[in-house]
């Protein structure tokens, strides 16, 4: 029953597909994703909680090399801005990584958010309007999380104009982009994540992210 309480076997492999979870750049295989595994983990992110369940996000599913083409010549374009932001020596080094999988990967998806989804009035949004951004997140995060246990890599390609693909992909204007992510099966799962592995960041102890009743109440231990 899907109901029935997890077991130590399953809380295990949910632990080992959260902290395997890697944002691939690299390593894709030319191989298809099966049409009923794509649909499994489209299907595990439709399942994502939503506030006052208006499910707010669409899929586009992009296969075709020649839009991809397009969307990869926005990225290049957008790389070559955002590296003027950097000073010389870090500018060099953001250009030298592999930051996208565009055309390696098999299959792109855009993921998009619709404030409008059941009309004006939804339960829980009055207060905070942008949870349909959030509930899409969730959404992603189930996709990803899906992605990883059918061993299909998944990355967040976020260089890139909102314009560019609005044109590209035809999206209406109140429609909001939210991610653009490229997937495929990979040759392998790096250990550590790849910007962590470049020595560009690391990730900080968990007590630095966690208060007590206030915020930077009580020091987390």
């Amino acid at each position: 029953m899907p109901n029935d309480l997890i077991t130590e076997t399953e809380r295990a492999a949910v632990y080992k597909t959260i902290y395997g979870r890697r944002d691939v750049r690299s390593f894709f295989k030319p191989d298809p994703i099966p049409t009923p595994v794509l649909e499994r983990v489209l299907n595990a992110a439709h399942h994502a909680g939503s506030v006052g369940y208006m499910q707010p996000w669409n899929f586009i599913v992009v296969e075709d090399r020649l839009i991809r083409q397009k969307v990869k010549e926005s990225f290049l374009a957008e790389r070559a801005e955002a590296a003027e932001l950097f000073e010389p020596d870090r500018k060099e080094k953001y250009l030298s990584f592999k930051l996208e999988g565009i055309l390696e990967a098999p299959v792109n998806l855009v993921v998009t958010s619709d404030p409008t989804r059941f009309g004006p009035q939804v339960i829980g949004r009055r207060s905070i309007p942008e949870t349909d951004i959030y509930s899409t997140c969730c959404a992603i995060q189930n996709f990803w999380l899906a992605a990883r246990a059918e061993n299909i890599g998944v990355g967040w390609v976020s260089i890139l104009k909102r314009e560019d693909l609005c044109r590209i992909f035809n999206i209406p204007p109140h429609i909001t982009i939210v991610a653009y992510l490229c997937l495929g099966y990979v040759t392998h799962f790096p250990d550590e994540p790849d910007l962590e592995k470049l020595k560009w960041g690391v990730r900080n102890p968990l007590g630095a992210h966690v208060f007590f009743e206030t915020w930077e109440g009580r020091a987390s231990e």
